[in-house]
């Protein structure tokens, strides 16, 4: 969805557009599933049944042809989008594959998310011919490693378990929220920058206002808050553009 608006924000026709969202739904395909395969064993110990490859070892081998085919249809369509866009894609991809294969485990592994989500917009506005705004790969870096944050809290425990120490797991889960929230909440002050009024301080008071939730509040409140916050600079961002 965040790629199509992207694509559709720059300009693209449709026929760019659809190659556009096909590089990047095969690259995110064969990063999704190397992860299984990289984690079959982990998943198995930590007892994750709502891995399909933990219930059935007979789809790890459809899983690894399934992976190769989507690493193929990556380069193709990513080079169709042209030679520039198509090398910055697979870097994005390819930094992907670089957090399953070990980088996770370590201090460095918000770097993936940075390149990942940082290179997205360079990557499609590139598909149409011109380079995006300096801001708009910060902010693609910002919420990316906003994400990672985020993301990876719900799994601490086991990861930690596993041998997993990345950067949320070093920051813990007191300080893992108000580091991503700060990251977010810097990715909409960017935006805001960038925007006309009145969405400029329309972004500002709700990434404020969610923060402020986000900080203050228990329980479930304080990850959807953060989430939201996301959200509103990956809209935000695709209307600027």
């Amino acid at each position: 969805m965040g790629c199509a608006g992207l694509a559709l924000a720059v300009g693209l026709g449709p026929g760019r557009l659809a190659l556009v969202v096909a590089a990047v739904l095969t690259g995110q395909l064969s990063i999704g599933w190397s992860n299984d395969l990289v984690d079959l064993e982990r998943d198995r110990q930590t007892g994750r049944s709502d891995k399909p490859l933990t219930r059935d070892p007979g789809t790890a081998r459809a899983a690894r042809a399934a992976c190769g085919a989507a690493v193929v249809a990556t380069v193709l369509l990513s080079l169709a989008c042209g030679w520039l866009a198509g090398l910055v894609h697979l870097v994005c991809v390819a930094a992907g594959w670089a957090y399953n294969l070990g980088l996770k485990s370590g201090v460095w592994s918000w770097l993936p998310y940075a390149v990942a989500f940082g290179g997205l917009p360079v990557f499609v506005s590139l598909a149409g011919g011109d380079l995006p705004p300096w801001w708009a790969p910060v902010v693609g870096a910002l919420l990316g490693v906003g994400a990672h944050l985020l993301n990876v809290l719900p799994d601490l425990a086991d990861d930690a378990a596993t041998g997993v120490h990345g950067l949320p797991h070093r920051l813990g889960a007191r300080r893992t929220p108000p580091v991503a929230v700060g990251l977010l909440v810097t990715a909409s002050l960017l935006v805001a920058a960038a925007a006309p009024s009145p969405l400029r301080w329309i972004l500002v008071v709700v990434a404020a206002a969610l923060a402020v939730a986000a900080l203050t509040t228990h329980g479930r409140t304080p990850f959807r808050a953060a989430i939201a916050i996301a959200l509103v600079d990956v809209v935000a961002l695709v209307w600027v553009l």
